[in-house]
């Protein structure tokens, strides 16, 4: 672990931290709400610009944390993501050495006799790594690395005389002991948010980090990326307006991974997106559409799909798309795919979850609170103690009101109007019923990332044009698995009644025997504590006759029975006592 690393991060946090208590809580309770309001804006724009500064001096793990912010205009000022928005693009790249002896490492031979070529500026830096294009001959088949090859051998492909144009993506020198750095310093400042009590109650702070760093250290196993890649292909196989980069397992270890060249058009670089003919509205409807299926659907789901992984690849032929269900037709005057890129940090939907987002999803696209608050708890979303009635109305106050709007008319909600909802729910603002479950943690990230991306593509965005059909859709399907289940219990019902006159036969002989008897539950519970307290009085009347008698005989100074009735006392407190106890 690097000391200074670790320091530094821990004194930037300790600062801010201290700040915004200090602006935000303690200067509103002595009078000085106002000064807090004004000097807001310009201190959210000093933090987010000291951020911006640390994260690229020291990279690592704080790239991530800062691109992640980056993306959320949707719940953060302007003055916060507009600050941090260059770390997307402003990543220092490592020097063509360093990479250079890491690939060296991992590929057992100089680089020049690995490739055709290979072109020591970087095409693109990011926090763990960074890429280089390459030229390599294509290979003609591919088989992952520890594979047999076509032939029974090791050899993972077979080359051609074709030469192709390839990203190679290399990792950073020394990124694990960065990782770990940079984790343990998060995990100090997780400890101090974890002290504050309703912090503490919705989110298990250290878990979460456990999680991310677990996730950090399998991001940079580029052999398991490139398992994550043929996964997502082979989900999106029958879609033509998704890409995926192939990968070259020839030229892929567990720190350098070799991919198609798909680079295009980064999904945030409007102009070129609009001067190359492509319509900003259907970029923001295929994005959202690919993440309804790859939850909903899929269960697998790309978890890091901020700016730099995603790209416009306008095509001058254009596939056939009958078969394409679900996704927006073409409006745009060219054929183009949404391309995914780094699989590094992906996310998997457990049946149970998958369950809970449905009916979460349902219940938003139908305007049923009823069915909103169960997903809540099917999820593990509530506190224990949740006043789900009140929930239940205010998510219905929450439909009437705002349900069906997009992101433009939702920033233009007059604050009045929030205020009013506020107060009338206060009870239940204040006691926040929410908690953040670990297994969700990197599923609502990937939302909010989603969430911002599409407001800044298309500010007129309506997430709910989306939700409505895709919640139908799960409707109907719901419908047709619920028929499966009636038909099943018709036979069943059936099956009973066919069975009922025997049965009813047979409990008129027992009861004509008088071999039925009437268990009462609640009554056999009072017998025995009854039976119970009788028991202990049974035993407090011997036990105080006994320690009586002693007495009258050490009066009489007939120690020594007066001994064996103490002794007899002492005996029957304790099993008093024990019965008293026993459940």
């Amino acid at each position: 672990m690097y000391r200074r690393r670790y320091r530094q991060i821990i004194n930037f946090f300790a600062s801010h931290l201290f700040s915004i208590a200090l602006w935000d809580v303690v200067f509103p309770r002595i009078g000085l709400r106002g000064l807090s309001k004004r000097k807001r804006p310009e201190r959210l724009r000093k933090t987010a610009a000291d951020f911006r500064e640390l994260a690229i001096e020291m990279g690592g793990v704080l790239i991530k944390v800062g691109q992640f912010l980056s993306t959320r205009v949707d719940v953060l000022p302007p003055e916060f993501t507009n600050e941090l928005a260059g770390l997307q693009d402003e990543v220092p790249p490592a020097s063509f050495d360093e990479i250079k002896q890491v690939a060296e490492t991992e590929y057992g031979m100089a680089l020049e006799e690995k490739f055709l070529a290979f072109d020591e500026s970087p095409l693109a830096a990011a926090s763990l790594g960074q890429v280089h294009r390459a030229r390599i001959y294509k290979p003609r088949e591919q088989t992952r690395p520890g594979e047999p090859g076509v032939d029974g051998s090791d050899s993972y492909s077979v080359d051609s005389d074709e030469v192709i144009t390839v990203v190679v993506k290399i990792q950073r020198p020394n990124i694990e002991a960065i990782i770990e750095t940079d984790m343990s310093a998060l995990r100090t400042v997780g400890n101090w948010l974890d002290k504050y009590p309703p912090l503490r109650r919705r989110a298990d702070i250290p878990a979460l980090l456990n999680e991310f760093s677990k996730i950090l250290y399998e991001e940079i196993d580029y052999i398991a990326e490139g398992g994550n890649a043929e996964t997502f292909a082979k989900n999106f196989k029958d879609n033509p307006q998704v890409r995926v980069p192939q990968v070259i397992w020839s030229y892929t270890t567990k720190r350098a991974l070799t991919l198609e060249n798909v680079w295009g058009i980064k999904i945030t670089d409007y102009e070129a997106i609009a001067a190359a003919g492509v319509d900003r509205t259907e970029v923001a409807n295929r994005l959202i559409d690919t993440y309804l299926q790859q939850i909903f659907e899929d269960g697998f789901f790309h978890a890091d799909p901020h700016p730099g992984n995603l790209f416009i690849n306008p095509i001058p032929i254009m596939p056939p798309i009958d078969n394409v269900i679900g996704f927006s037709a073409q409006k745009s005057s060219v054929f183009w795919q949404l391309t995914f890129i780094d699989f590094g940090m992906v996310g998997n939907v457990s049946e149970d979850t998958k369950k809970g987002l449905r009916e979460l999803l349902i219940g938003v696209g139908m305007k049923d609170a009823s069915r909103v608050v169960k997903s809540y708890e099917m999820l593990k979303i509530l506190l224990p103690g949740a006043d789900i009635q009140l929930l239940e109305k205010a998510e219905t106050a929450i439909f009437d009101r705002f349900w069906g709007l997009n992101m433009s008319e939702l920033s233009q909600i007059d604050r009045d109007e929030i205020l009013d909802l506020s107060k009338e729910y206060r009870d239940l603002i204040y006691s926040l019923p929410f908690q953040v479950p670990q297994n969700l943690i990197f599923l609502f990230r990937s939302l909010g990332i989603l969430s911002g991306i599409c407001t800044g593509i298309d500010p007129e965005f309506n997430i709910f044009d989306h939700l409505v059909p895709y919640a139908q859709k799960l409707i109907v399907d719901e419908s047709q698995i619920n028929l499966t289940q009636i038909v099943s219990n018709l036979s069943q019902f059936a099956l009973q009644i066919y069975a009922m006159p025997k049965k009813l036969d047979t409990t008129l002989n027992k009861l004509e025997h008088g071999q039925i008897a009437v268990q009462m539950p609640e009554v056999t519970k009072q017998v025995r504590y009854l039976e119970k307290a009788v028991r202990q009085v049974v035993w407090g009347i011997i036990f105080a006759s006994l320690l009586l008698g002693g007495v009258q005989l050490q009066i009489s100074d007939e120690e020594t029975l007066a001994l064996i009735m103490f002794s007899g006392a002492i005996i029957s407190l304790v099993i008093m006592l024990i019965s008293g106890r026993r459940k």
